[in-house]
């Protein structure tokens, strides 16, 4: 691949759960499962969560639950596509997802909305 992308992999998190802890680890473990194929066809695969729940942790945050959650996880996917190349958004109802295509399509990225719409993932290339 002669033009890597850094892609942001948006998808629910929160979303749907309930607030229920081992409901979000399986919601991020779904949205890092793009991130072995993407990594496979040249791309640079980011979650903002990857980003934002070690700053939680490092600013003596609980969790992503903390009152300081809010200043950090919405805010953590902004900056991160200040610097992405395109956005992946995965199925499922998610505010902040959708918050992170609009900022997107503001920026004049792509969107995609399936893996194989990714270039280099398109089926049969894995």
């Amino acid at each position: 691949m002669t033009n890597p992308q850094l892609i942001l992999i948006a998808g629910p998190y929160r979303s749907g759960t309930g607030d229920d802890p081992d409901l979000m680890a399986a919601n991020l473990r779904h949205l890092g499962q793009a991130a072995w194929p993407i990594f496979q066809a040249g791309h640079i695969p980011m979650i903002g969560e990857w980003v934002a729940l070690p700053v939680l942790q490092s600013a003596g945050a609980s969790g992503p639950l903390d009152p300081l959650a809010e200043q950090v996880m919405y805010p953590a996917a902004a900056r991160l596509l200040a610097h992405c190349d395109a956005v992946l958004r995965l199925p499922g109802k998610s505010g902040g997802a959708d918050r992170d295509v609009v900022i997107a399509r503001d920026r004049g990225l792509p969107v995609y909305h399936r893996l194989e719409e990714v270039p280099g993932c398109e089926a049969g290339t894995r």
